[in-house]
């Protein structure tokens, strides 16, 4: 799950307990835990990592369990600074677009938390988390009675199938790579598209082998190796049903039809959008979600420090909003923690992200470079910029604390010991290094974190020699710009999160050559056959042995290769109004868990 500045790329991270970048594929934000004590934010890591687990039937029927004191009625306002830069289930990889399509999309399971820290997977408009057979090769999934979407349509396996050829199909290009992959299997490797190059909308279909819909209840997942995740993986918002009659492609992107409890009434891109409730959502088939409040209204383009203002001052309708990813504004923290009534209106927790400076390993081709920079970027500069203990950690590798299978101790590059940068190892590295390799381009996103970022790293490496030139990009499409393969920059700052607590979902997705592609997540482009090979390696093993298999990858790259400088792991801490009920930290979203909210006073 990918990071952004002011957004957090998720995918969805799955499996953090405490209360997501990304998706999963997906994106950090800023926040912190509260901890002024890393070890305490450590231990509550380990109880984010806790793991997943499936549910029955009688785990996945509706309703959900209602909310200690909630009430029904009134319009919660969301601020966020920028704009969504996707609707259309299908290219969802990032926290905001997550969030969102919590309220408005179902799929086949969900993740369903219980406040203190334990997740599991429930069937959503499945019965269960799915039936497991043929080692793990075969999965089979039947679809509840009376879900509908929001024209009243109910859906049937013919719109699960089409929700996943569609993953197929050009126009599809930046949500998170996982089932295509899988269903595409070993013959297409690297080129899934081949298997299905029409989408399923020329009439043309995936063969029974692959994925088979035997009658209207019936989804059966075919894969040529075992994959015992996929109920997790399926569980990302990335994989919600597109119906099959209403799917308009390209346009779908701003126009998408619901299936969750509330549909959208008006959305202007980039300003703002009104969510309305979806009168044919059953509540009986649903066992996660809630529909308490009568609306949502979506603000875009209110910087964080807005945010933060106006939530403290808790005025007005002002008392009725939330963050949707975005955290308190790092010079306003301590009017926060320091006003036991304003601080008692926040959620805090880690994240599962690990930011770090991705290089272009088609530009920056010098090895000496890249580890002058690991060496001379000022994590501590950066993790100011992010609100100090409540943004961050110095993060010494690229497991994150949540991350089964994470060293702490693993610090090839002494950031523990020298947050601030090692200058004097960066120099002695570049000594001999022809200046033309010293001239990198730094591509920063046009919000405030990322003008923060662009001081910090221009800072850092001026000192020891290098000439940075920093190109602005628009932060709502941040992620899509540095994601084509073509792209102009040396560098850029990314983040990535475990979709499901598995080492798998971070080094597969962003390191692994055969990955490597326009909206591919693997930013630097990095393609080493022992690092595919060890990828490879670790799929086919038991947990337990992939673990040091894993391991043994993030050493050989780290110390190898650098595709990135690791920066900082990340934290959470967002603000919301007094009149606000049901605020908790998501265990899955890694942000507000918006399925529990409702208004005190509508």
């Amino acid at each position: 799950m990918k990071s952004f500045s002011s957004r957090r790329a998720q995918a969805i991270v799955v499996a953090l307990a405490a209360g997501s970048l990304v998706l999963t594929g997906c994106s950090e934000n800023k926040g912190g835990n509260g901890g002024q004590d890393s070890k305490k934010d450590q231990q509550q890591a380990s109880v984010q990592s806790k793991a997943v687990t499936y549910a029955d039937a009688a785990g996945s029927t509706g309703p959900a369990e209602d909310v200690p004191g909630a009430q029904s009625g009134g319009t919660i306002t969301v601020y966020q600074e920028a704009g969504l830069s996707h609707l259309d289930p299908g290219q969802t990889y990032v926290s905001d677009a997550g969030q969102v399509a919590n309220l408005l999309f179902r799929r086949l399971t969900q993740f369903k938390e219980d406040g203190k820290g334990g997740v599991s997977v429930v069937g959503d408009i499945a019965t269960d988390a799915g039936k497991m057979s043929d080692g793990g090769k075969t999965w089979t999934f039947t679809l509840k009675d009376g879900v509908k979407d929001a024209k009243g349509n109910a859906i049937t396996s013919a719109d699960v199938r089409h929700t996943v050829e569609r993953q197929f199909a050009k126009f599809i290009f930046d949500g998170p790579p996982y089932l295509h992959d899988w269903l595409a299997g070993k013959k297409y490797t690297g080129k899934y598209r081949e298997l299905l190059p029409g989408g399923g909308f020329d009439g043309k279909h995936l063969p029974k082998s692959v994925l088979d819909t035997p009658d209207d209840k019936t989804v059966v997942f075919h894969f040529d190796q075992a994959r015992p995740d996929l109920p997790q993986t399926l569980a990302m918002a990335g994989y919600a049903i597109v119906p099959t009659k209403d799917d308009t492609k390209e346009k779908y992107d701003t126009a998408p039809v619901a299936t969750g409890p509330y549909k959208i009434q008006s959305y202007k891109n980039g300003k703002s959008m009104v969510l309305v409730k979806n009168t044919n959502w059953d509540p009986k088939t649903d066992s996660v979600r809630h529909q308490y409040v009568d609306g949502w209204n979506f603000q875009f383009g209110v910087t964080e420090s807005t945010q933060t203002k106006r939530l403290i001052a808790d005025q007005g309708n002002d008392k009725n909003a939330i963050q949707l990813t975005g955290g308190v504004e790092a010079t306003q923290i301590q009017d926060v923690i320091k006003n036991p009534a304003v601080s008692k209106r926040t959620v805090k927790g880690y994240q599962p992200y690990v930011m770090q400076l991705s290089f272009n390993l088609d530009r920056v081709k010098n090895l000496k470079v890249r580890q002058a920079i690991t060496y001379a970027v000022n994590s501590k500069s950066l993790i100011a910029g992010e609100g100090g203990v409540y943004g961050g950690d110095v993060a010494p590798n690229y497991f994150a604390p949540t991350l089964p299978g994470y060293e702490a101790k693993y610090d090839p590059y002494g950031r523990l010991k020298t947050p601030q940068g090692n200058l004097a190892k960066a120099k002695e590295l570049l000594k001999g290094v022809p200046a033309a390799d010293k001239k990198v381009v730094f591509a920063y996103g046009n919000s405030e974190n990322g003008q923060k970022r662009k001081v910090a790293i221009e800072d850092a490496l001026s000192k020891v020699g290098f000439n940075v030139v920093s190109k602005e990009v628009d932060a709502a499409s941040y992620y899509e710009q540095i994601g084509k393969l073509d792209n102009p920059y040396d560098m850029y700052v990314t983040g990535w999160g475990q979709d499901w607590p598995s080492a798998s979902t971070v080094i597969t997705p962003v390191y692994d050559g055969t990955q490597v592609a326009d909206g591919s997540p693997n930013y630097s482009h990095i393609k080493d056959p022992k690092v595919d090979a060890l990828i490879q390696k670790a799929l086919t093993q038991k947990p337990t042995e992939a673990a040091a298999t894993w391991k043994e990858a993030q050493h050989y790259m780290l110390e190898k290769i650098v595709p990135a400088a690791p920066l900082w792991y990340t934290k959470q801490f967002q603000l919301s109004g007094s009149n606000v009920g049901g605020a908790r930290y998501g265990s899955v979203s890694s942000l507000i868990d918006i399925n529990q909210l409702y208004l005190k006073k509508s």
